[in-house]
């Protein structure tokens, strides 16, 4: 009965790893419809978050993706993405929810430009402010 039980436990933390351990797939789950932004005067794309992401936020979450060499004022944050930079959203190659914004917890650290790197922080979501990603992580670090 406790080897039931032993076997049980583990795969629900293997697959609760399994799904932590790929963050794309959750971002990829949230719906983005152009709006009018009469501010700016042009459509944005503004996301509906499912409620399985909703449930992340403020949580630890891990993600690996490729550093991308913009120019942030400030060095305040990085860009990371699922896709080299040739691939990524700013390139036309793919969609918001490839991309997150990353706030380290202490200094920024340096990284060449596609540096496939694995972070780790909390999550927050962005759903109004156009100045920032739908996706940010805070107080992240560096897994490798």
């Amino acid at each position: 009965m406790n080897r039931i039980a032993v076997l049980i436990l583990l795969s629900f933390i293997t697959v609760s790893g399994i799904a932590q351990a790929d963050g794309w797939s959750v971002f990829a789950k949230t719906k983005f419809d152009a709006k009018y932004n009469e501010k700016a005067a042009e459509y944005f794309l503004f996301p509906t978050f499912s409620t399985d992401l909703k449930t992340q936020v403020g949580k630890q979450f891990e993600l690996e993706g490729y550093y991308l060499p913009i120019d942030v004022e400030g060095n305040a944050y990085i860009i990371l993405s699922k896709f080299p930079y040739s691939q990524c959203f700013f390139c036309g190659g793919a969609g918001p929810e490839s991309i997150a914004e990353v706030y380290f917890k202490e200094k920024t650290p340096s990284f060449e430009p596609d540096q496939f790197i694995r972070i780790k922080g909390k999550l927050k979501l962005n759903d109004s402010d156009l100045e920032h990603g739908n996706f940010i992580l805070e107080e992240a670090v560096l897994v490798k």
